[in-house]
């Protein structure tokens, strides 16, 4: 008689993934977070926040909602007195009724956003480097992304590249300000390229505006001030960065009324909803705090302090206009993979690769996206552990 685990061996191949499934990006950083486990090693590769410091207000009011019965559903598209918070700290008028939806961290609202207007086989612009979830909610829908580089020191776009990449199959342009991972925003004129090829090809635009509270150079503009684009637009949103709350998943999507109806179809098919409790704290801690808005530390110190550990190694540091990455270009001679390896082996300091940032993992050889939203007392760690790291080619330490 043949045994079940013979069965299983000879018996037919279990089904392949599907196709969009097997197009995804896959997650490449998590290979050196498994080598940083190995190691010890301290992290500055993930956006995982060690500052600013979690509200102790709204993790009462969290214990509060849990006690008091806030444990099951909330309207799939949100607690109300929270929407009107969130309508309230964003640029122009938004109705928090027709025009706002709390998602499942910002992650939920961009697949929502493409989702909702990406039918398979239409084209996407995504700017490289790139934060790879907008890829891979391109392919999930069907998609096929269109990539547009930006280069350093700058990180901007060249126009003529722009103009190439839309086309009678755009549909929509993803894009991310203050940028992850170069830190660069879009100012005006960027926008009103973007904003006019939008109306030449009739195309929305989904913007991630998680880091819009961390600004050190210059004022953030929203795409909801963008002439034109409030209205053929989503604006992504997270209580994440700003409030340290990465593990709770509230996130939020901001669109006109019509492309919000479609969105929510997505968003109460996929989850129903975000987590009621949660949702009922923030907006309790917001009503007592009226700076809840306003993260409790803007991360210039934190940003001008990894700079410089950085420039001490050997490393090239642009400041970055805002939220809390910045590119570093590697010592020459080196890969931007072989350092980030060398330095959680040598240092034990975590920092992601540009390849993984990029189609063509060439294109980010030369840099590594380096977080800096971490406690001074985990920059003082840092510190101890480059003191004796030397680079590749200067011989150097700090």
């Amino acid at each position: 008689m043949t045994s079940t685990t013979e069965r299983d061996v000879t018996g037919p191949a279990f089904p392949r993934a599907s196709s969009r499934v097997r197009g995804m990006i896959s997650g490449r950083i998590f290979e050196l977070l498994a080598e940083a486990a190995r190691s010890d090693a301290v992290d500055l590769g993930l956006g995982v926040p060690g500052a600013p410091e979690t509200s102790p207000l709204v993790i009462d009011e969290a214990c509060a909602a849990l006690r008091s019965g806030h444990n099951q559903y909330e309207l799939p598209e949100g607690n109300r007195a929270l929407r009107r918070w969130i309508a309230d700290t964003l640029p122009g008028d938004t109705d928090p009724g027709t025009e706002l939806t709390i998602t499942v961290g910002a992650t939920e609202a961009l697949m929502a956003a493409v989702l909702a207007v990406v039918d398979p086989g239409d084209e996407v612009v995504v700017f490289e480097p790139y934060y790879e979830n907008f890829v891979n909610a391109v392919v999930l829908a069907g998609g096929v992304p269109r990539f547009v580089r930006t280069r350093p020191d700058d990180w901007r776009f060249d126009p003529a590249e722009l103009r190439a990449a839309f086309g009678p199959a755009t549909k929509a342009v993803i894009v991310s300000t203050p940028n992850n991972p170069t830190g660069h925003m879009l100012d005006e004129s960027e926008w009103a390229e973007i904003a006019a090829l939008c109306h030449q090809w009739n195309a929305v635009v989904i913007s991630d505006e998680i880091y819009s509270g961390f600004t050190f150079a210059k004022p953030h503009i929203s795409v909801t001030e963008v002439p034109g684009l409030r209205d053929r637009s989503f604006l992504v949103g997270s209580l994440s960065k700003t409030h340290s709350v990465s593990g709770w998943r509230l996130g939020y999507l901001r669109a006109s009324a019509e492309l919000t109806a479609i969105a929510r179809r997505v968003h109460a098919t996929v989850c129903a909803g975000a987590p009621a409790p949660l949702q009922e704290a923030v907006a309790k801690a917001a009503a007592q705090d009226p700076g809840f808005a306003t993260p409790a530390d803007d991360l210039r110190s934190q940003r001008d302090r990894v700079v410089t550990l950085l420039e001490k190694i050997g490393m090239e540091c642009r400041l970055p206009d805002g939220g809390c990455y910045l590119m570093a270009r590697v010592p020459r001679g080196e890969s931007s993979d072989d350092f980030a390896h060398r330095l959680v082996r040598e240092a034990g300091v975590l920092v992601a690769p540009g390849t993984v940032f990029h189609v063509d993992p060439a294109a980010g050889a030369d840099h590594v996206r380096v977080a800096f939203n971490r406690s001074s007392e985990f920059l003082d760690e840092v510190a101890v552990r480059l003191a004796s790291f030397r680079t590749g080619m200067s011989g150097t330490g700090l």
